[in-house]
């Protein structure tokens, strides 16, 4: 892998929301998934990036359920408050890697309701953008057709589909480029929905990278359902495996 001995990884993690729309007692990061929570699934396969100095979870400042949680993974963990939104959570999350990252690291920032992110697509995603001046993030191409309505869901267009993405995470940028382009996004009051449109509203062009489609973020609750049959399907192929050097989804 590319990497430089002053050049450091880190994760971020924001799991402050409450996912009202799985219609749960408790936030869907908390919910059970096989023999794990669903965050604890999330921060097991980021901690197998053998590059990463640490991971910053970022969780509701009155949040009951992460305390009880008991995380065992061979990363160091940071607790940072989460904020009202995404990009304030995001933001202080980076605040609580003040002092310890440089503005040159690398920040992937991967959603805790994305459990099942397959370590070969997280090694293609390192690999890639290490040498790139921007960064990027996993996604998938679209390819059902497209429309376009309007506040009473009648179509206006077939949308052309080529070219168009869907947004997965890891996304993957500097530490200080990130940094600047939330805090910019935030004191021109523009609620960015992700790192990548924070970083494109700042001027810059993050580049996607494939990754596999069983990179599910649990929504509502029949997605649940779905991780796990992807977990275990995952596991049944040996894909969770990780090792420097090893072949594209492997």
């Amino acid at each position: 892998m590319t990497n430089t001995a002053d050049t450091k990884f880190w994760a971020v993690v924001p799991a402050a929301g409450v996912g009202s729309r799985m219609r749960a007692d408790l936030p869907k990061q908390y919910l059970p998934l096989r023999d794990r929570t669903v965050i604890e699934h999330t921060l097991h396969r980021l901690s197998l990036i053998s590059e990463l100095s640490g991971i910053v979870v970022a969780v509701a400042e009155n949040d009951p359920w992460w305390h009880k949680l008991h995380i065992d993974i061979a990363k160091p963990i940071i607790v940072a408050k989460g904020g009202a939104e995404r990009c304030h959570t995001v933001q202080n999350a980076l605040a609580a890697l003040n002092g310890k990252a440089q503005d040159n690291d690398w920040v992937l920032v991967h959603d805790a309701a994305r459990p099942c992110v397959q370590p070969g697509d997280l090694h293609t995603l390192i690999r890639t953008l290490s040498a790139h001046p921007t960064g990027g993030l996993l996604g998938v191409p679209v390819r059902d057709t497209m429309k376009r309505t309007d506040t009473d869901n009648q179509i206006q267009a077939t949308v052309d589909r080529n070219h168009l993405w869907h947004a997965l995470t890891p996304q993957m940028f500097r530490f200080g480029m990130l940094q600047q382009a939330l805090q910019k996004a935030l004191d021109d009051e523009v609620l960015v929905t992700d790192e990548a449109s924070a970083m494109e509203y700042a001027g810059y062009q993050p580049i996607m990278v494939e990754g596999c489609g069983d990179n599910i973020k649990i929504t509502r609750p029949e997605d649940l359902a779905l991780a796990g049959f992807y977990i275990d399907h995952q596991t049944t192929q040996g894909l969770l495996g990780y090792r420097d050097g090893m072949d594209d989804g492997g």
